[in-house]
């Protein structure tokens, strides 16, 4: 069996090596590729029996024919999200595709609370204050957790492992989320939308990306939140309309936002453009501001998620290979397993 993997950085090769020795050795070979999955690099994948990809490749019908003309069978997704992949056509194609529904909930909820500390605290300006040897605190005031509201837009795995750590700084918390069970009620109280936005003092975002929660975000949102709130989305960049976000800013109504996602991220992340002109108006004015931190997606970023990860990516290709049930697929034998319209985010 042979494997391309798009999109491939020095430790995606680190870590699906370590699994490839230890687990598959006799029965695949990989080739790596840094260029991300398009209908330019669809050659690079010629005669490969499947193909791996990450969040930012692109998966669109034409791409997926153009990989099915050239022999490739499954898409291994080493992600949870699925919104960039064509599913329709992949079904009326007969590929496999399967995903990594849940790699370590705790990795991007520990990120989570990093950047509000972060963005709370001011850390990362106390830290460059110093390095130049100034030990000045003023304008580095910040507020302590303990006893603050913070909604929770979302709770499964990510969601719930973000309420346990907020509760464990004593903060009193509320969630929305449809579709919630029972667990969350140890924490706190589940509410609407509305109550959530209106009494929250931070509110992180934890739900999938659909199209009911596309700009989940906006104008109208925000106007609904607590003056001076914390905003927190390390869950996709659509969930936000960032040109709203923007304009809450500049009026002084949101305090303050931490995003490690951004709507239009897919030519940005994961790449070096620091000797570059970035040619996105919309982001550039978003880093402007004093009260803003934006990272490059990298909450899950650990090695116990990397390790995971590897290990799911490689036996879902396992199980395609052996023709045996992938509790992970989306699309097996010419039939969707998923919902159409969500895009699940490490949940």
């Amino acid at each position: 069996m042979k494997l391309a993997v798009f999109s491939a950085k020095s430790y995606d090769r680190t870590y699906l090596e370590e699994v490839r020795a230890n687990q598959f050795a006799e029965r695949c070979d990989i080739e790596y590729h840094a260029f991300a999955l398009s209908e330019e690099t669809v050659p690079l994948a010629h005669d490969c029996d499947a193909v791996c990809v990450f969040v930012n490749d692109t998966l669109d019908g034409r791409v997926l024919r153009a990989l099915h003309s050239n022999g490739v069978r499954a898409i291994l997704l080493r992600c949870a999200g699925y919104n960039h992949v064509d599913l329709i056509t992949a079904e009326e194609l007969g590929l496999f595709v399967a995903n990594v529904p849940a790699y370590s909930p705790e990795a991007v909820a520990e990120f989570a609370i990093a950047l509000v500390q972060t963005l709370n605290r001011k850390t990362h300006r106390a830290y460059n204050r110093v390095r130049e040897g100034n030990f000045n605190i003023e304008g580095l005031l910040g507020t302590t957790l303990h006893g603050q509201t913070v909604g929770i837009v979302g709770v499964g795995r990510i969601g719930l492992a973000t309420a346990r750590i907020f509760h464990g700084f004593g903060c009193r918390l509320l969630a929305y989320d449809p579709f919630a069970g029972d667990e969350f009620r140890q924490y706190g109280t589940l509410v609407d939308l509305d109550t959530l936005l209106q009494e929250s003092h931070i509110v992180s975002l934890h739900c999938p990306l659909t199209e009911g929660t596309r700009h989940l975000i906006n104008e109208t949102t925000l106007r609904k939140m607590r003056p001076g709130a914390m905003l927190v989305n390390t869950s996709r960049g659509g969930l936000i309309d960032t040109s709203s976000v923007i304009h809450a800013l500049k009026t002084r109504h949101l305090g303050g936002i931490a995003m490690d996602v951004y709507e239009a991220e897919g030519e940005l992340f994961y790449n070096d453009h620091s000797g570059e002109i970035i040619d996105d108006d919309v982001l550039m004015r978003l880093m402007t501001f004093p009260n803003v931190l934006i990272c490059g997606h990298q909450g899950f970023f650990t090695r116990e998620a990397l390790t995971e990860i590897a290990g799911v990516t490689l036996s879902n290709l396992s199980a395609f290979m052996d023709g045996v049930s992938c509790p992970n697929s989306l699309v097996t034998e010419g039939h969707i397993l998923v919902r159409r319209n969500t895009a699940p985010v490490r949940l």
